[in-house]
């Protein structure tokens, strides 16, 4: 293992405070499952009062002004059931084979969140009793996947599952007790499967001990301490990279989501030393296992407009200077940087990565 005193990277895992909801509300169709009821118990004994709704519509109370709205979403957790659509598991490039959603929504306040303009509705966050209907939904896509399951550079990963696109799962593990139950399904799977998530928080600890197998490979999402005014309500980054390392110490494969990656002056000295950060963070672990995903600041208009009305004194540019456009598949419209800006970040990145992490592999860059 690591040459650290065994153990030692696990004390400063830790939270600065972890989140709690001003309102937990609870469905009807929620509490016929055992996991929606023992989520409410979590809720409880942390001393969270849980209101039980006597249907299945989470509905916000009046609010003054559409911050104080807001504000009031951003704080509630609501236990509920995954919907149908759920349970049609969806591709999720470039990331993985399927879309897992274990919960939907973030406490956090990330100034260029892109779940902004992904969700309809009041942010609220979301957490699902029926994880069995998603495992099984799960279940039905195995070695169906084309994402990672037929990339020569990627096989060896399996069928992957994504559980973080609509959610940061850690940062309501402590209520929810969703990414452990993931987890300990995922090692107990016979088949060559992969769940996969990423984080901006840090406490760990309930994962350490979990019979994982290997087959959950938590990325720690990051960015430059001088940034850290775009990501509200976050564990500092260097945390996260010592939750890292905990992690790896006791076998999961782990990765470095770097991302959103800000081309905002000083760029190359501040990303330097985030690599440098992260090298350090993870030095002297054997056996690392370690990816990289290099995903640049992008958005849409319509989430942009959101984002300046829920974030209005946030310094993060989000102009035109600088930009392009770029079409999805879908038709869609995405604000990219630029074609010479792109490219002299993706020099960076992939030089500075071969020469401070030589034993990661960059997944993709986006």
């Amino acid at each position: 293992m690591a040459s650290d005193t065994p153990g030692e990277r696990n004390i400063a895992v830790k939270r600065r405070g972890a989140w709690q909801p001003r309102r937990v509300v609870i469905t009807r169709d929620a509490r016929t499952y055992a996991h929606g009821v023992a989520m409410a118990e979590r809720c409880a004994g942390a001393g969270l009062e849980v209101d039980e709704l006597s249907g299945n519509a989470v509905r916000m109370p009046r609010a003054a002004s559409e911050r104080a709205a807001y504000a009031l979403a951003k704080n509630t957790l609501a236990i509920t059931v995954a919907p149908p659509s759920k349970l049609r598991l969806q591709p999720i490039a470039p990331s993985a084979d399927w879309r897992i959603d274990l919960a939907q929504g973030c406490p956090a306040h990330c100034s260029y969140c892109y779940l902004a303009g992904s969700l309809k509705g009041p942010p609220i966050t979301r957490a699902y009793a029926n994880l069995d209907d998603l495992f099984d939904a799960a279940a039905a896509v195995e070695g169906a996947g084309t994402i990672t399951s037929r990339s020569a550079a990627r096989v060896g990963e399996g069928t992957t599952y994504e559980a973080s696109c609509y959610t940061d799962p850690l940062a309501i593990e402590h209520l929810t007790g969703n990414l452990s139950r993931a987890v300990e399904h995922f090692g107990a799977w016979k088949a060559d499967v992969q769940l996969r998530f990423t984080t901006k928080f840090a406490d760990v600890a309930p994962l350490l001990a979990l019979d994982h197998r290997g087959r959950t490979r938590m990325r720690a999402s990051v960015n430059p301490a001088a940034y850290a005014p775009f990501e509200g309500g976050t564990d500092r980054v260097a945390d996260r990279l010592t939750a890292l390392g905990a992690m790896a110490e006791v076998g999961y494969p782990i990765g470095l989501t770097i991302a959103p990656i800000i081309a905002a002056a000083g760029w190359r000295e501040a990303y330097s030393e985030l690599i440098a950060e992260a090298a350090l963070a993870l030095r002297g672990i054997d056996a690392l296992d370690l990816t990289v995903e290099l995903i640049t600041h992008r958005f849409t208009e319509s989430s942009r407009a959101v984002l300046r009305s829920w974030y209005p004194g946030s310094k993060l540019d989000m102009g035109d200077t600088g930009r392009a456009v770029k079409y999805t598949k879908f038709g869609t419209k995405k604000i990219v940087y630029d074609r010479e800006t792109m490219a002299e970040l993706k020099g960076f990145f992939h030089d500075r990565i071969a020469r401070d992490l030589p034993a990661a592999r960059i997944l993709y860059w986006t």
